[in-house]
């Protein structure tokens, strides 16, 4: 029967929210007590403190139970400790395992309830990882017990990836050959996790120990070793090792190797794509922080270091394209593929973390991506935009900025036009970089594509600042409170709809839609809907946020854990905790949304583009096409717009395009505008009479007569030297000659 005097007192004591620290529960722990006593007082409480906590989740006191769990989390426990805790509590392992997942289906719990799970997984990891544990298990696996053997079995199995510093000197020494043939079994056993660790160590072992790994490693099916065996075989000098080669290859092939054309480099570059793909196999330690880089060092043998999971595939895929090169160095896929993984490495690489495949003093992966060169440029680009990386596309296009002049830029690599597609790539920012590239080269000769980029220039200028959302909802009252907190973070949101055909046309019409939010109960129905959606070109790389049932929230998490532009949240998730969730989303899938300062930038650099095409009188990309909306824009003088655009090098533009419109536009800005501003802007009128003549409206040459017999000096000269430009007909500069000298008679 629990102690129902002390729970009470501890339900009173969470709720005021300072649970008593776990010594003084207990009334002991006095200064000067004994270590041991003391430690053991304190695991005593934990282990009261961890029942408790499965307690108050059962009996649903979410509110206790968070108090209880969360004092469990800031006594810092050891992880080792707190599995030992929860083994040999009374309450079972079982128990914990089964509270906990209900737990983590609470919103309110789900934080303190997943830091417990992944406290207790992280203690027994690291007990199974410990060298001394490992150590003893190779011992138990030589012994002469089929128990003892078969309890090293599973220690060493656990400790996976981690054993193999140790298993390998086992492996390898002759002197005894019964643990040999344990670990060689027991490797085979391990599968994918003994691969790289032994393919890392092969090429600096002596021929005798490279033909037993060879041999393990020909009993591992898996095609991860080949390129390895492959390079040995090929660069071996020992007939024993290339025969144990072709042995495990033919193995692992399922048949003969002779005649094959397939080469080491060419399977490196295999591999690294897969490692690039971050294909789920590849990782020994799915769901955890770290992974293992494997090095070998004939001193002290195999070398592993902790890397963090996001970047691990990118150093694994570098690695394997390295030796790909050194085996074939004129090898522009496996260049292209080198830069693009680097590139993904920077992007994903937490700020100030130091990463142990990539050293701070080495240069920043842009030096080497335009180092390469445009083709790899172009072909990073066009994996970037089949990936639907926004990220990478951007830097992709970066690089092919700074180093691709002409036709090149739009002439791609063989049949692919990269720059081309990346107009029409679903995210504002990588359009607006690849018109603005090419722009900068001033095509002379059309190409396919080229009506694309001036009005991608145009609505760099005009859209950039907006943020559009989208929801799909079962419900009035689901789409009004997603709409709320979209809104409060500065979206635009379409239309209700509770299906994507039903915001088929609004998402037609928007310029882009930076985030989606799907909120449904049916969590069979969500991977077709997701389908659907990435096969809508305006949705293909738009991050999506799900907001599903607490049945089929976990669910859901697994299916799209890897994927950077999907989130799963429960649909009883609070407003605040929904809002944030959407900015990390936002944030990790596209750089997050485009800043009111970037916006000013984008603006700035399109409009100086469409100037200068305009000067240029490029025919190509014509100015002319963007008239309507740089007058839309020109006309705007809402604070927002007047902040992002500079509405006077609008006007510059419009003034070198011959259509009576566009002269209209810039007279009808100087007529709002006043002071040194209308100033400004009769200059342009006047820059463009200059250039086409006068293509005014009657009333306005009137309003202009009228400004040039202001009082104002600065206008009225202005205003004289517009009416100058547009060459008016003498009655009209008699009339202005004469009303200007009757005002100077009157005067007198």
């Amino acid at each position: 029967m629990r102690n129902l005097s002390l729970n009470l007192v501890r339900m009173m004591v969470v709720a005021a929210g300072s649970l008593i620290a776990a010594p003084a529960v207990l009334g002991q722990g006095t200064t000067g007590s004994d270590p041991n006593s003391d430690a053991r007082r304190a695991e005593l409480a934990w282990s009261e403190q961890i029942s408790d906590f499965l307690h108050f989740v059962r009996i649903a006191r979410f509110d206790v139970a968070t108090g209880v769990g969360q004092e469990l989390i800031r006594a810092d426990i050891d992880p080792r400790t707190f599995a030992d805790l929860v083994e040999k509590s009374k309450d079972g392992v079982g128990r914990f395992l089964e509270t906990t997942a209900r737990a983590m289906r609470v919103p309110e719990l789900e934080a303190t309830a997943g830091s417990l799970l992944r406290l207790y997984e992280e203690g027994k990891l690291r007990r199974a990882r410990d060298p001394e544990q490992v150590a003893e298990a190779i011992t138990l696996l030589g012994g002469n017990t089929r128990r003892g053997q078969d309890l090293a079995r599973q220690r060493l199995m656990a400790a996976g990836e981690y054993a193999m510093p140790q298993l390998l000197p086992a492996l390898t020494d002759s002197k005894n050959p019964a643990l040999q043939a344990q670990v060689a079994t027991l490797l085979v056993e391990m599968g994918r996790q003994a691969i790289i660790p032994l393919t890392t160590a092969l090429p600096s072992l002596p021929a005798d120990q490279q033909e037993r790994v060879v041999n393990a490693l020909g009993q591992i099916p898996y095609r991860t070793s080949l390129p390895f065996l492959f390079d040995v075989r090929d660069t071996t000098t020992s007939a024993e090792v290339r025969r144990a080669a072709d042995r495990a290859i033919a193995s692992i092939e399922g048949g003969s190797s002779a005649g094959s054309t397939t080469t080491a480099a060419d399977l490196y570059v295999r591999l690294a794509e897969n490692y690039y793909d971050r294909k789920s196999e590849l990782t020994s330690f799915p769901g955890e922080d770290h992974q293992l880089l494997w090095s070998f060092d004939p001193g002290l043998g195999l070398v592993m270091t902790p890397i963090i999971s996001g970047v691990y595939y990118d150093a694994m895929a570098m690695r394997m394209t390295e030796r790909a090169l050194r085996l074939r160095s004129d090898n522009p896929e496996a260049v292209s593929l080198w830069v693009a993984a680097n590139f993904s490495r920077e992007i994903r690489q937490p700020r100030g973390y130091e990463n142990p495949a990539y050293p701070a003093e080495r240069r920043e992966a842009m030096y080497y991506a335009v180092a390469a060169g445009p083709s790899v440029s172009q072909r990073v680009l066009g994996r970037a935009i089949d990936d639907r990386d926004t990220q990478l596309s951007r830097r992709a296009i970066a690089a092919i900025d700074r180093t691709t002049g002409g036709a090149a830029l739009w002439a791609g690599d063989g049949t692919r036009r990269p720059l081309l597609e990346a107009l029409t790539y679903p995210n504002r920012r990588v359009q607006y970089e690849a018109a603005l590239a090419i722009a900068s080269a001033h095509p002379s000769e059309a190409f396919a594509g080229s009506d694309r980029v001036v009005p991608v220039l145009t609505g760099a200028i005009r859209e950039a600042t907006l943020k559009i959302a989208a929801a799909i909802t079962p419900d009035t009252e689901t789409y009004q409170r997603i709409r709320r907190v979209l809104e409060s973070d500065g979206y635009s949101v379409l239309p209700m709809s509770s299906s994507l055909d039903g915001l088929s046309v609004p998402i037609a019409e928007s310029p882009a839609v930076d985030v989606l939010v799907v909120a449904s109960m049916n969590t069979a129905s969500m991977p077709e809907m997701i389908q659907a959606v990435r096969v809508n070109p305006k949705l293909s790389a738009a991050p999506v946020l799900i907001l599903t049932s607490v049945d089929g929230y976990m669910e859901l998490r697994r299916r799209y854990d890897r994927d950077t532009t999907i989130a799963v949240r429960q649909s009883s998730v609070s407003d605040q905790m929904l809002g944030l969730a959407l900015t990390e989303l936002v944030r990790s899938a596209s750089g997050g949304p485009i800043t009111p300062d970037e916006a000013m930038v984008y603006s700035s650099r399109a409009v100086s583009a469409l100037r200068d095409l305009a000067v240029s009188g490029n025919n190509v990309l014509s100015v002319s096409d963007s008239a309507g909306s740089l007058i839309g824009v020109l006309l705007d003088t809402s604070r927002a717009s007047s902040a992002a655009v500079n509405r006077l090098d609008v006007a510059e533009v419009l003034s070198r395009v011959n259509q009576p419109r566009a002269q209209q536009a810039v007279m009808d800005a100087a007529l709002n505008a006043a002071g040194p501003e209308r100033v400004a802007f009769l200059s342009k009128v006047s820059d463009s009479a200059k250039r086409h003549g006068n293509l005014l409206t009657r009333v306005q040459v009137e309003r202009l007569v009228e400004l040039a017999r202001a009082n104002d000096r600065s206008e009225a000269t202005a205003a004289a030297a517009v009416l100058g430009a547009l060459n008016l007909p003498n009655a009209d500069l008699a009339d202005l000659i004469l009303g200007d000298g009757a005002t100077r008679s009157a005067s007198r």
